[in-house]
């Protein structure tokens, strides 16, 4: 064999027994500290950073190692310690944080894998082809205190004065000094009474006094149209948000309905014991 083709099979040899070296070097196993023997590693050095309090997280990371391996090493010294009692306490504390992290990951994994394309997109069907979007409605008022004072407002409009100006004017309401304007709404933005009235209501008509429990108002109706269905980009935070809610709890509803579980109710035991914290101590 010449002597390049011998030098290229021993290099492919060499790097095919560092492959499986270097796929198991992972860097949160990369020792920055020990304590007596035990490692504290990368991995530590990121969890911790990560629990920082929101004002240290937006320091540079060379601000922070000193400070982190210093921490994570005087916690190490301290736990090994004859102080450092392994309690019934730490123990319960230890089972409940080691339950919560590991439902957090389930959770995060069925959310993941709930928000596809496909769903997306059929969720925005369901939910804006597939069904009318009502109207919507744009509307002034003027709000009074007595049903006396709306008359006469109504009075005084018919008889031909501004809307606006009169709002502004008379109106005892948020929107007074804007002329009235409530902008655009939709169908159960506002309450009941007020509601009825302006669907009732042709565009530029006016209304008779109607009370809410605000006060007596008078209610012009600017224009109405049917209500567009939004973007499917618009609205995709929102549906994905819906999804992974949606595929999570069916999940959990799932593995409640068909696990094998047991649960003591209040009547079983005194609830109370709930408050009696001191029982962590013993």
């Amino acid at each position: 064999m010449p002597k390049s083709l011998m030098k290229s099979a021993i290099a492919a040899i060499a790097i095919t027994f560092a492959l499986p070296a270097l796929a198991q070097d992972n860097p949160l196993d990369r020792v920055v500290a020990t304590v007596n023997g035990t490692e504290i590693t990368l991995g530590h050095m990121l969890m911790a950073r990560a629990s920082l309090p929101e004002q240290y997280q937006q320091l540079p990371d060379a601000a922070l190692w000193d400070g982190i391996v210093e921490q994570l090493v005087q916690q190490e010294a301290l736990a090994q310690t004859p102080q450092a009692e392994e309690t019934k306490r730490m123990q319960l504390a230890l089972d409940n944080e080691r339950r919560s992290l590991l439902a957090a990951e389930a959770v995060a994994a069925i959310a993941k894998s709930a928000v596809t394309d496909e769903a997306v997109q059929a969720a925005y069907d369901a939910e804006y082809q597939s069904g009318e979007q009502g109207r919507e409605y744009n509307a002034s008022h003027i709000l009074v205190e007595t049903e006396e004072a709306a008359t006469a407002i109504v009075a005084e409009l018919t008889a031909g004065a501004d809307f606006e100006e009169t709002a502004k004017e008379k109106s005892t309401g948020p929107t007074g000094p804007n002329g009235g304007s409530l902008g655009w709404f939709s169908a159960g933005m506002m309450v009941e009474p007020f509601q009825k009235a302006v669907e009732a209501l042709q565009a530029g008509e006016i209304s008779g006094p109607v009370k809410t429990q605000f006060g007596w108002h008078v209610i012009k109706l600017n224009e109405s149209r049917i209500k567009e269905a939004p973007t499917l980009e618009q609205v995709r935070a929102q549906l994905e948000a819906q999804l992974q809610q949606d595929a999570v709890q069916t999940r959990i509803d799932e593995l409640v309905r068909t696990g094998q579980i047991t649960r003591v109710t209040a009547s079983e035991i005194d609830p109370s014991i709930l408050s009696n914290i001191d029982l962590l101590e013993q």
